[in-house]
């Protein structure tokens, strides 16, 4: 029986930031009752639709700003799942939150609640990257953020950062990585901005209006990082992510985001949420409106579909291949193991793939590594150069 993980899209934000592209929504609060509504409904359905209750091992409240939802609404989702999925008695259980919008109650709320990590989007402690990234919160919020959820009892705690913004200087990032480390989280993320197509900052470096992100910079800033924080006692175990070993016998990786990277089975729920389960990919519907509207007038269907879906596309075993090699190898320890691909879809890795790892290998962007050589893992360099690595493995 699969153990899954469960996404689930809150799409509600106070305002979109200038750099995202996310399904997300600003001025649309007055929706949360009803959507929290729909959202219990998909989870009814969805269960229903499955031949048992599905088992769920890591829960992530994702968006948009899921903190701007009031406890209460949380404790009601987080019910609905109890009642209808079987959630390990150890499941990790994620929010994403804007420092900004946080409080010593309403942490204390969520962890009483049962949520058990917390992921925040710390971005930047300079506050003229703050306020180029349209940021709603200070590098004070976040200190406090972290002070008030230690006193609330959470123990796992993640800050994300975002580095090679226009006009950022080495030094810059330098200030904000020490800063963030000083407060000690168990986890770090750090993301190499990307102008995505349609965003303001997109079209604000198109005409000119703001500089263009300096790329070997940003490689420069991503090196120092890796070192800085492996002497900080966070090693690195995948592209853009680092887990702290200074609680013995813990592993602070984040189990939800190992599921997607091992290419696992995971459910989506919510406006514009993704899954993979049953041998499909699944989207819903993108507005939050006519989500609402859906799971208001819908029944149940064949799982993994529910009345929000609105594309499912069957994935065959070769595409399959290619994406565990593509997600694998983003762990950038535990790589793609040959033993566990061979157990799962009966052939050897070398056989499949072995011309286009020879050539990685000859440009020194793929390794062998681990017991006997069992794990094709990228090198040092390949980590900078990952998409040119991963599109060879994809048709």
């Amino acid at each position: 029986m699969y153990v899954y993980s469960l996404y689930l899209h809150i799409p509600f934000c106070r305002h979109r930031c200038c750099y995202c592209d996310f399904n997300t929504y600003a001025g649309q609060e007055d929706l949360i009752p009803a959507y929290v509504s729909a959202l219990c409904r998909e989870i009814e359905l969805l269960a229903a639709a499955a031949d048992q209750p599905p088992q769920v091992g890591t829960v992530f409240f994702g968006g948009g700003t899921p903190s701007l939802l009031p406890a209460a609404h949380l404790q009601r989702i987080l019910g609905s799942l109890d009642d209808h999925f079987e959630l390990q008695s150890k499941a990790e259980i994620t929010l994403e939150a804007n420092p900004g919008t946080l409080s010593p109650g309403y942490l204390r709320e969520l962890h009483s609640s049962g949520i058990t990590r917390l992921s925040l989007g710390m971005q930047s402690a300079n506050p003229d990257e703050l306020a180029l990234l349209e940021r709603g919160h200070d590098y004070g919020d976040v200190a406090n953020a972290v002070a008030w959820s230690r006193q609330a009892g959470f123990e796992n705690l993640s800050l994300d950062l975002i580095f090679g913004l226009p006009y950022q200087t080495l030094y810059s990032w330098q200030q904000n990585l020490r800063l963030a480390v000083s407060l000690q989280p168990e986890h770090l993320s750090l993301y190499a901005l990307t102008l995505e197509h349609g965003t303001p900052m997109q079209s604000w470096v198109a005409k000119g209006l703001l500089s263009e992100p300096d790329g070997d910079l940003a490689a420069e800033m991503y090196e120092w990082a890796d070192e800085y924080l492996a002497e900080s006692g966070y090693p690195q175990y995948e592209i853009s992510n680092w887990a702290g070993s200074r609680r013995a016998g813990a592993d602070l990786r984040c189990r939800h985001n190992l599921q997607y990277w091992r290419n696992l089975p995971y459910l989506g729920l919510g406006a514009g949420a993704h899954g993979y389960a049953g041998g499909a990919r699944t989207a819903n519907v993108l507005s939050p409106a006519a989500y609402i509207q859906r799971l208001q007038n819908g029944r149940a269907r064949q799982f993994p579909r529910t009345p929000a879906t609105a594309n499912f596309q069957l994935i065959d075993k070769q595409t399959e291949m290619g994406e565990t090699l593509m997600m694998g190898l983003r762990l950038t320890q535990e790589g793609v193991s040959k033993a566990a691909f061979k157990d799962r879809f009966g052939i050897n890795l070398e056989e499949k793939y072995g011309r286009e790892i020879r050539e990685l290998q000859s440009i020194a962007l793929l390794e062998w590594a681990g017991n006997d050589d069992d794990r094709l893992r990228l090198t040092s360099g390949g980590r900078l150069l990952g998409n040119q690595v991963f599109m060879r493995f994809i048709n």
